[in-house]
């Protein structure tokens, strides 16, 4: 690998001289070549790194080009910005666009980036610290009236402080103002909405009127046991949400998305395919066994392919790489807002996420998952939406519907959610208790039973914090996959 720090003849006056003074060119270099050469590298270092964490102030100026073209969705390469440096003096007693290229030539692969940023990061923070050291000793030395130590105290506390909270989220304290306004703002768009829902529809009018739609900056947890039908529940609400977008000019006077929204969707357990298919069921009217097995006759592959045409262009976006660490996970959704604009973000499921670093239990690394999405939600200001498996202790009662105690690792997924909803089909488990044929009076009450209970489903509300909990009834069809409103006086049911 090139070393570019011996082909720098413009480096910092002193930097050799000065080897108390934490920085690393090497690892400057090394970065900016990376992302030049690659700008997916920009995902993975932005939250770590901004340009005032670099050294020399060359890179600095580099790293702000190159973060302001690739969040507009342009090309950052050695050609593309040379223009932007064309007159810039620094560069140029580097060597001149050359530099930038040497740079890209001699880049390291994009799987080290994130730890040559978190050394800058590192570095720029020592250097800070050495100076608030410098600065306090100083003011310390000069004796001044009117400048109390107990004063000087409380000013280094305070820079301490602000130091400390480098690179977290810059949210911090708001005015009451500022709140309210929002809360205005949300109210007003909730009024403005036929169906007066506060967030995003999901397209299940019983299911929105219980929780007033999908909103920003909430975790949603949607858990059940095998064969309940969770999947299918989350492809029916994206498939809703993704159909129905629309783009135009909001309240604020800005342009996007006016109704339903763009939707990505990480799917760990299944494949793209397999999820598309899955729609195209609902959306077509075929069973999804005879989309498997091709055994479609000719009206049925009709009006497969035409649902698939029709909804090709659909903004929902899948990833279906397995076992993601909730940090690559956080940084491909800042990506697609980046990129194609982000609505509503749905996992299936939270128990195939991996933690970002090895944790001594698996309980608190499923508290740094929900932790992490949490953080996405709040972040993007989209509603986030994760399934979750059930413990098998709902087999054991007599009733089987869930409740929150039957979560997996419940403790933090609990406590860090907004709304946890569980899918129930009671069907599934009466279709098992069939009783023999010969006992004629079993059979009648069973089938009474089944008839009560045949295409419902239930999604049961066990937290939430902005509203009611409780029961929400649903169509279900088996074959099609999908969920659906029942029909009854909703009238008289909300008023």
């Amino acid at each position: 690998m090139t070393n570019l720090r011996a082909i720098i003849p413009g480096q910092p006056v002193g930097a050799e001289d000065t080897p108390s003074i934490p920085f690393s060119l090497e690892a400057e270099q090394q970065l900016l070549g990376a992302l030049l050469t690659n700008n997916d590298v920009f995902d993975r270092v932005s939250q770590i790194i901004k340009p005032d964490h670099f050294y020399h102030p060359v890179h600095a100026r580099i790293f702000e080009i190159c973060s302001e073209r690739i969040r507009k969705n342009a090309l950052a390469s050695p050609v593309t910005i040379k223009a932007f440096l064309e007159h810039d003096e620094g560069l140029k007693e580097l060597g001149g666009a050359p530099y930038l290229a040497r740079m890209a030539g001699a880049a390291i692969s994009a799987y080290a980036a994130r730890d040559y940023a978190q050394m800058i990061r590192e570095f720029a923070l020592r250097r800070e610290l050495i100076q608030l050291g410098q600065d306090i000793a100083a003011r310390a030395a000069t004796v001044e009236v009117g400048d109390e130590a107990e004063e000087q105290i409380k000013a280094a506390e305070q820079t301490l402080y602000k130091l400390g909270e480098a690179g977290t989220a810059e949210r911090g304290f708001q005015s009451f103002l500022k709140a309210v306004t929002g809360a205005v703002q949300a109210a007003n768009a909730a009024y403005q909405r036929d169906g007066k829902l506060s967030g995003i529809s999901t397209g299940l009018v019983d299911l929105d009127g219980k929780m007033g739609g999908l909103n920003n900056s909430d975790l949603i947890i949607l858990a059940g046991r095998p064969s309940m039908g969770k999947t299918s529940l989350a492809t029916n609400i994206a498939f809703n949400i993704a159909k129905a977008h629309k783009t135009g000019e909001r309240p604020d006077g800005t342009i996007g998305t006016i109704e339903g929204g763009v939707v990505g969707f990480f799917s760990l357990e299944m494949s793209a395919e397999q999820l598309a298919a899955r729609i195209l069921s609902e959306a077509a009217e075929v069973p999804s066994e005879r989309i498997r097995s091709g055994n479609m006759d000719e009206a049925e592959f009709r009006r497969f392919v035409e649902a698939a045409h029709a909804l090709q262009n659909c903004p929902l976006y899948i990833d279906d790489t397995p076992a993601l660490p909730i940090n690559q996970l956080a940084a491909r959704a800042r990506k697609l807002k980046r990129t194609h604009g982000l609505d509503v973000l749905m996992v299936d499921y939270l128990q195939l996420l991996k933690a970002a670093s090895a944790k001594d239990s698996r309980v608190n690394e499923v508290s740094e998952i929900t932790q992490g999405l949490k953080a996405v939600a709040k972040e993007l200001n989209i509603p986030v939406i994760a399934l979750s498996q059930l413990s098998r202790q709902v087999e054991n009662r007599e009733d089987k519907r869930p409740q929150l105690s039957d979560l997996r690792e419940s403790g933090s997924i609990e406590q860090d959610a907004d709304i946890v909803m569980f899918v129930f089909r009671e069907e599934y488990y009466k279709e098992r208790e069939k009783p023999s044929d010969s006992d004629l009076d079993a059979m009648a009450k069973w089938q009474q039973v089944m008839e009560q209970c045949h295409g419902k489903a239930e999604v049961i509300l066990g937290k939430q914090r902005h509203g009611p909990i409780g029961t929400v009834e649903l169509s279900f069809e088996g074959q099609f996959t999908r969920f659906g409103n029942l029909a009854k006086d909703r009238q008289s049911q909300w008023d």
